[in-house]
């Protein structure tokens, strides 16, 4: 580990190219169809943890995918608009959420070595490598 890594965390080899970014975190399930307003860029759905938040570019941490083939199609454009997140982090995803990260270009991993939606906090900085199966935890968002 770098001197900068504050901590590695090892999941299943993910799909995308390796980004940096902050991390947006809730421990709630993820639907692309119904818990986002995908052309304001937001959480949209009332009872969801991050409703107003803006996911866009953040590196985006939630527990497992929700949802049905809609997903799919509903990345591509929410990638083809601007307004998706960096990376998906879900502890466990279904078929349709890899299919459609895939089909997205999105980077996205899942089943991690211990719940991701605890190991992570909104703001960290984190770097995420599919290709490697890992997760850095970089430390805080700088201001």
């Amino acid at each position: 580990m770098s001197n900068n890594v504050k901590r590695t965390i090892r999941g299943h080899v993910g799909i995308g190219a390796a980004v940096t970014g902050r991390a947006l975190v809730a421990q709630d399930d993820f639907s692309a169809r119904y818990d986002l307003d995908r052309v304001k860029g937001v959480f949209s759905r009332p009872t969801h943890k991050l409703c107003g938040e803006d996911y866009v570019d953040t590196i985006l941490v939630l527990n497992t995918a929700k949802g049905g083939v809609a997903s799919s199609w509903m990345l591509r454009e929410m990638r083809e608009m601007g307004k998706s997140p960096a990376a998906l982090l879900l502890n466990r995803a279904n078929p349709i959420m890899v299919q459609g990260a895939a089909f997205a270009d999105l980077c996205f991993m899942d089943r991690f070595d211990t719940d991701i939606t605890t190991a992570l906090k909104t703001g960290d900085r984190v770097r995420v490598d599919p290709a490697a199966g890992t997760v850095e935890i970089l430390g805080p968002e700088p201001d």
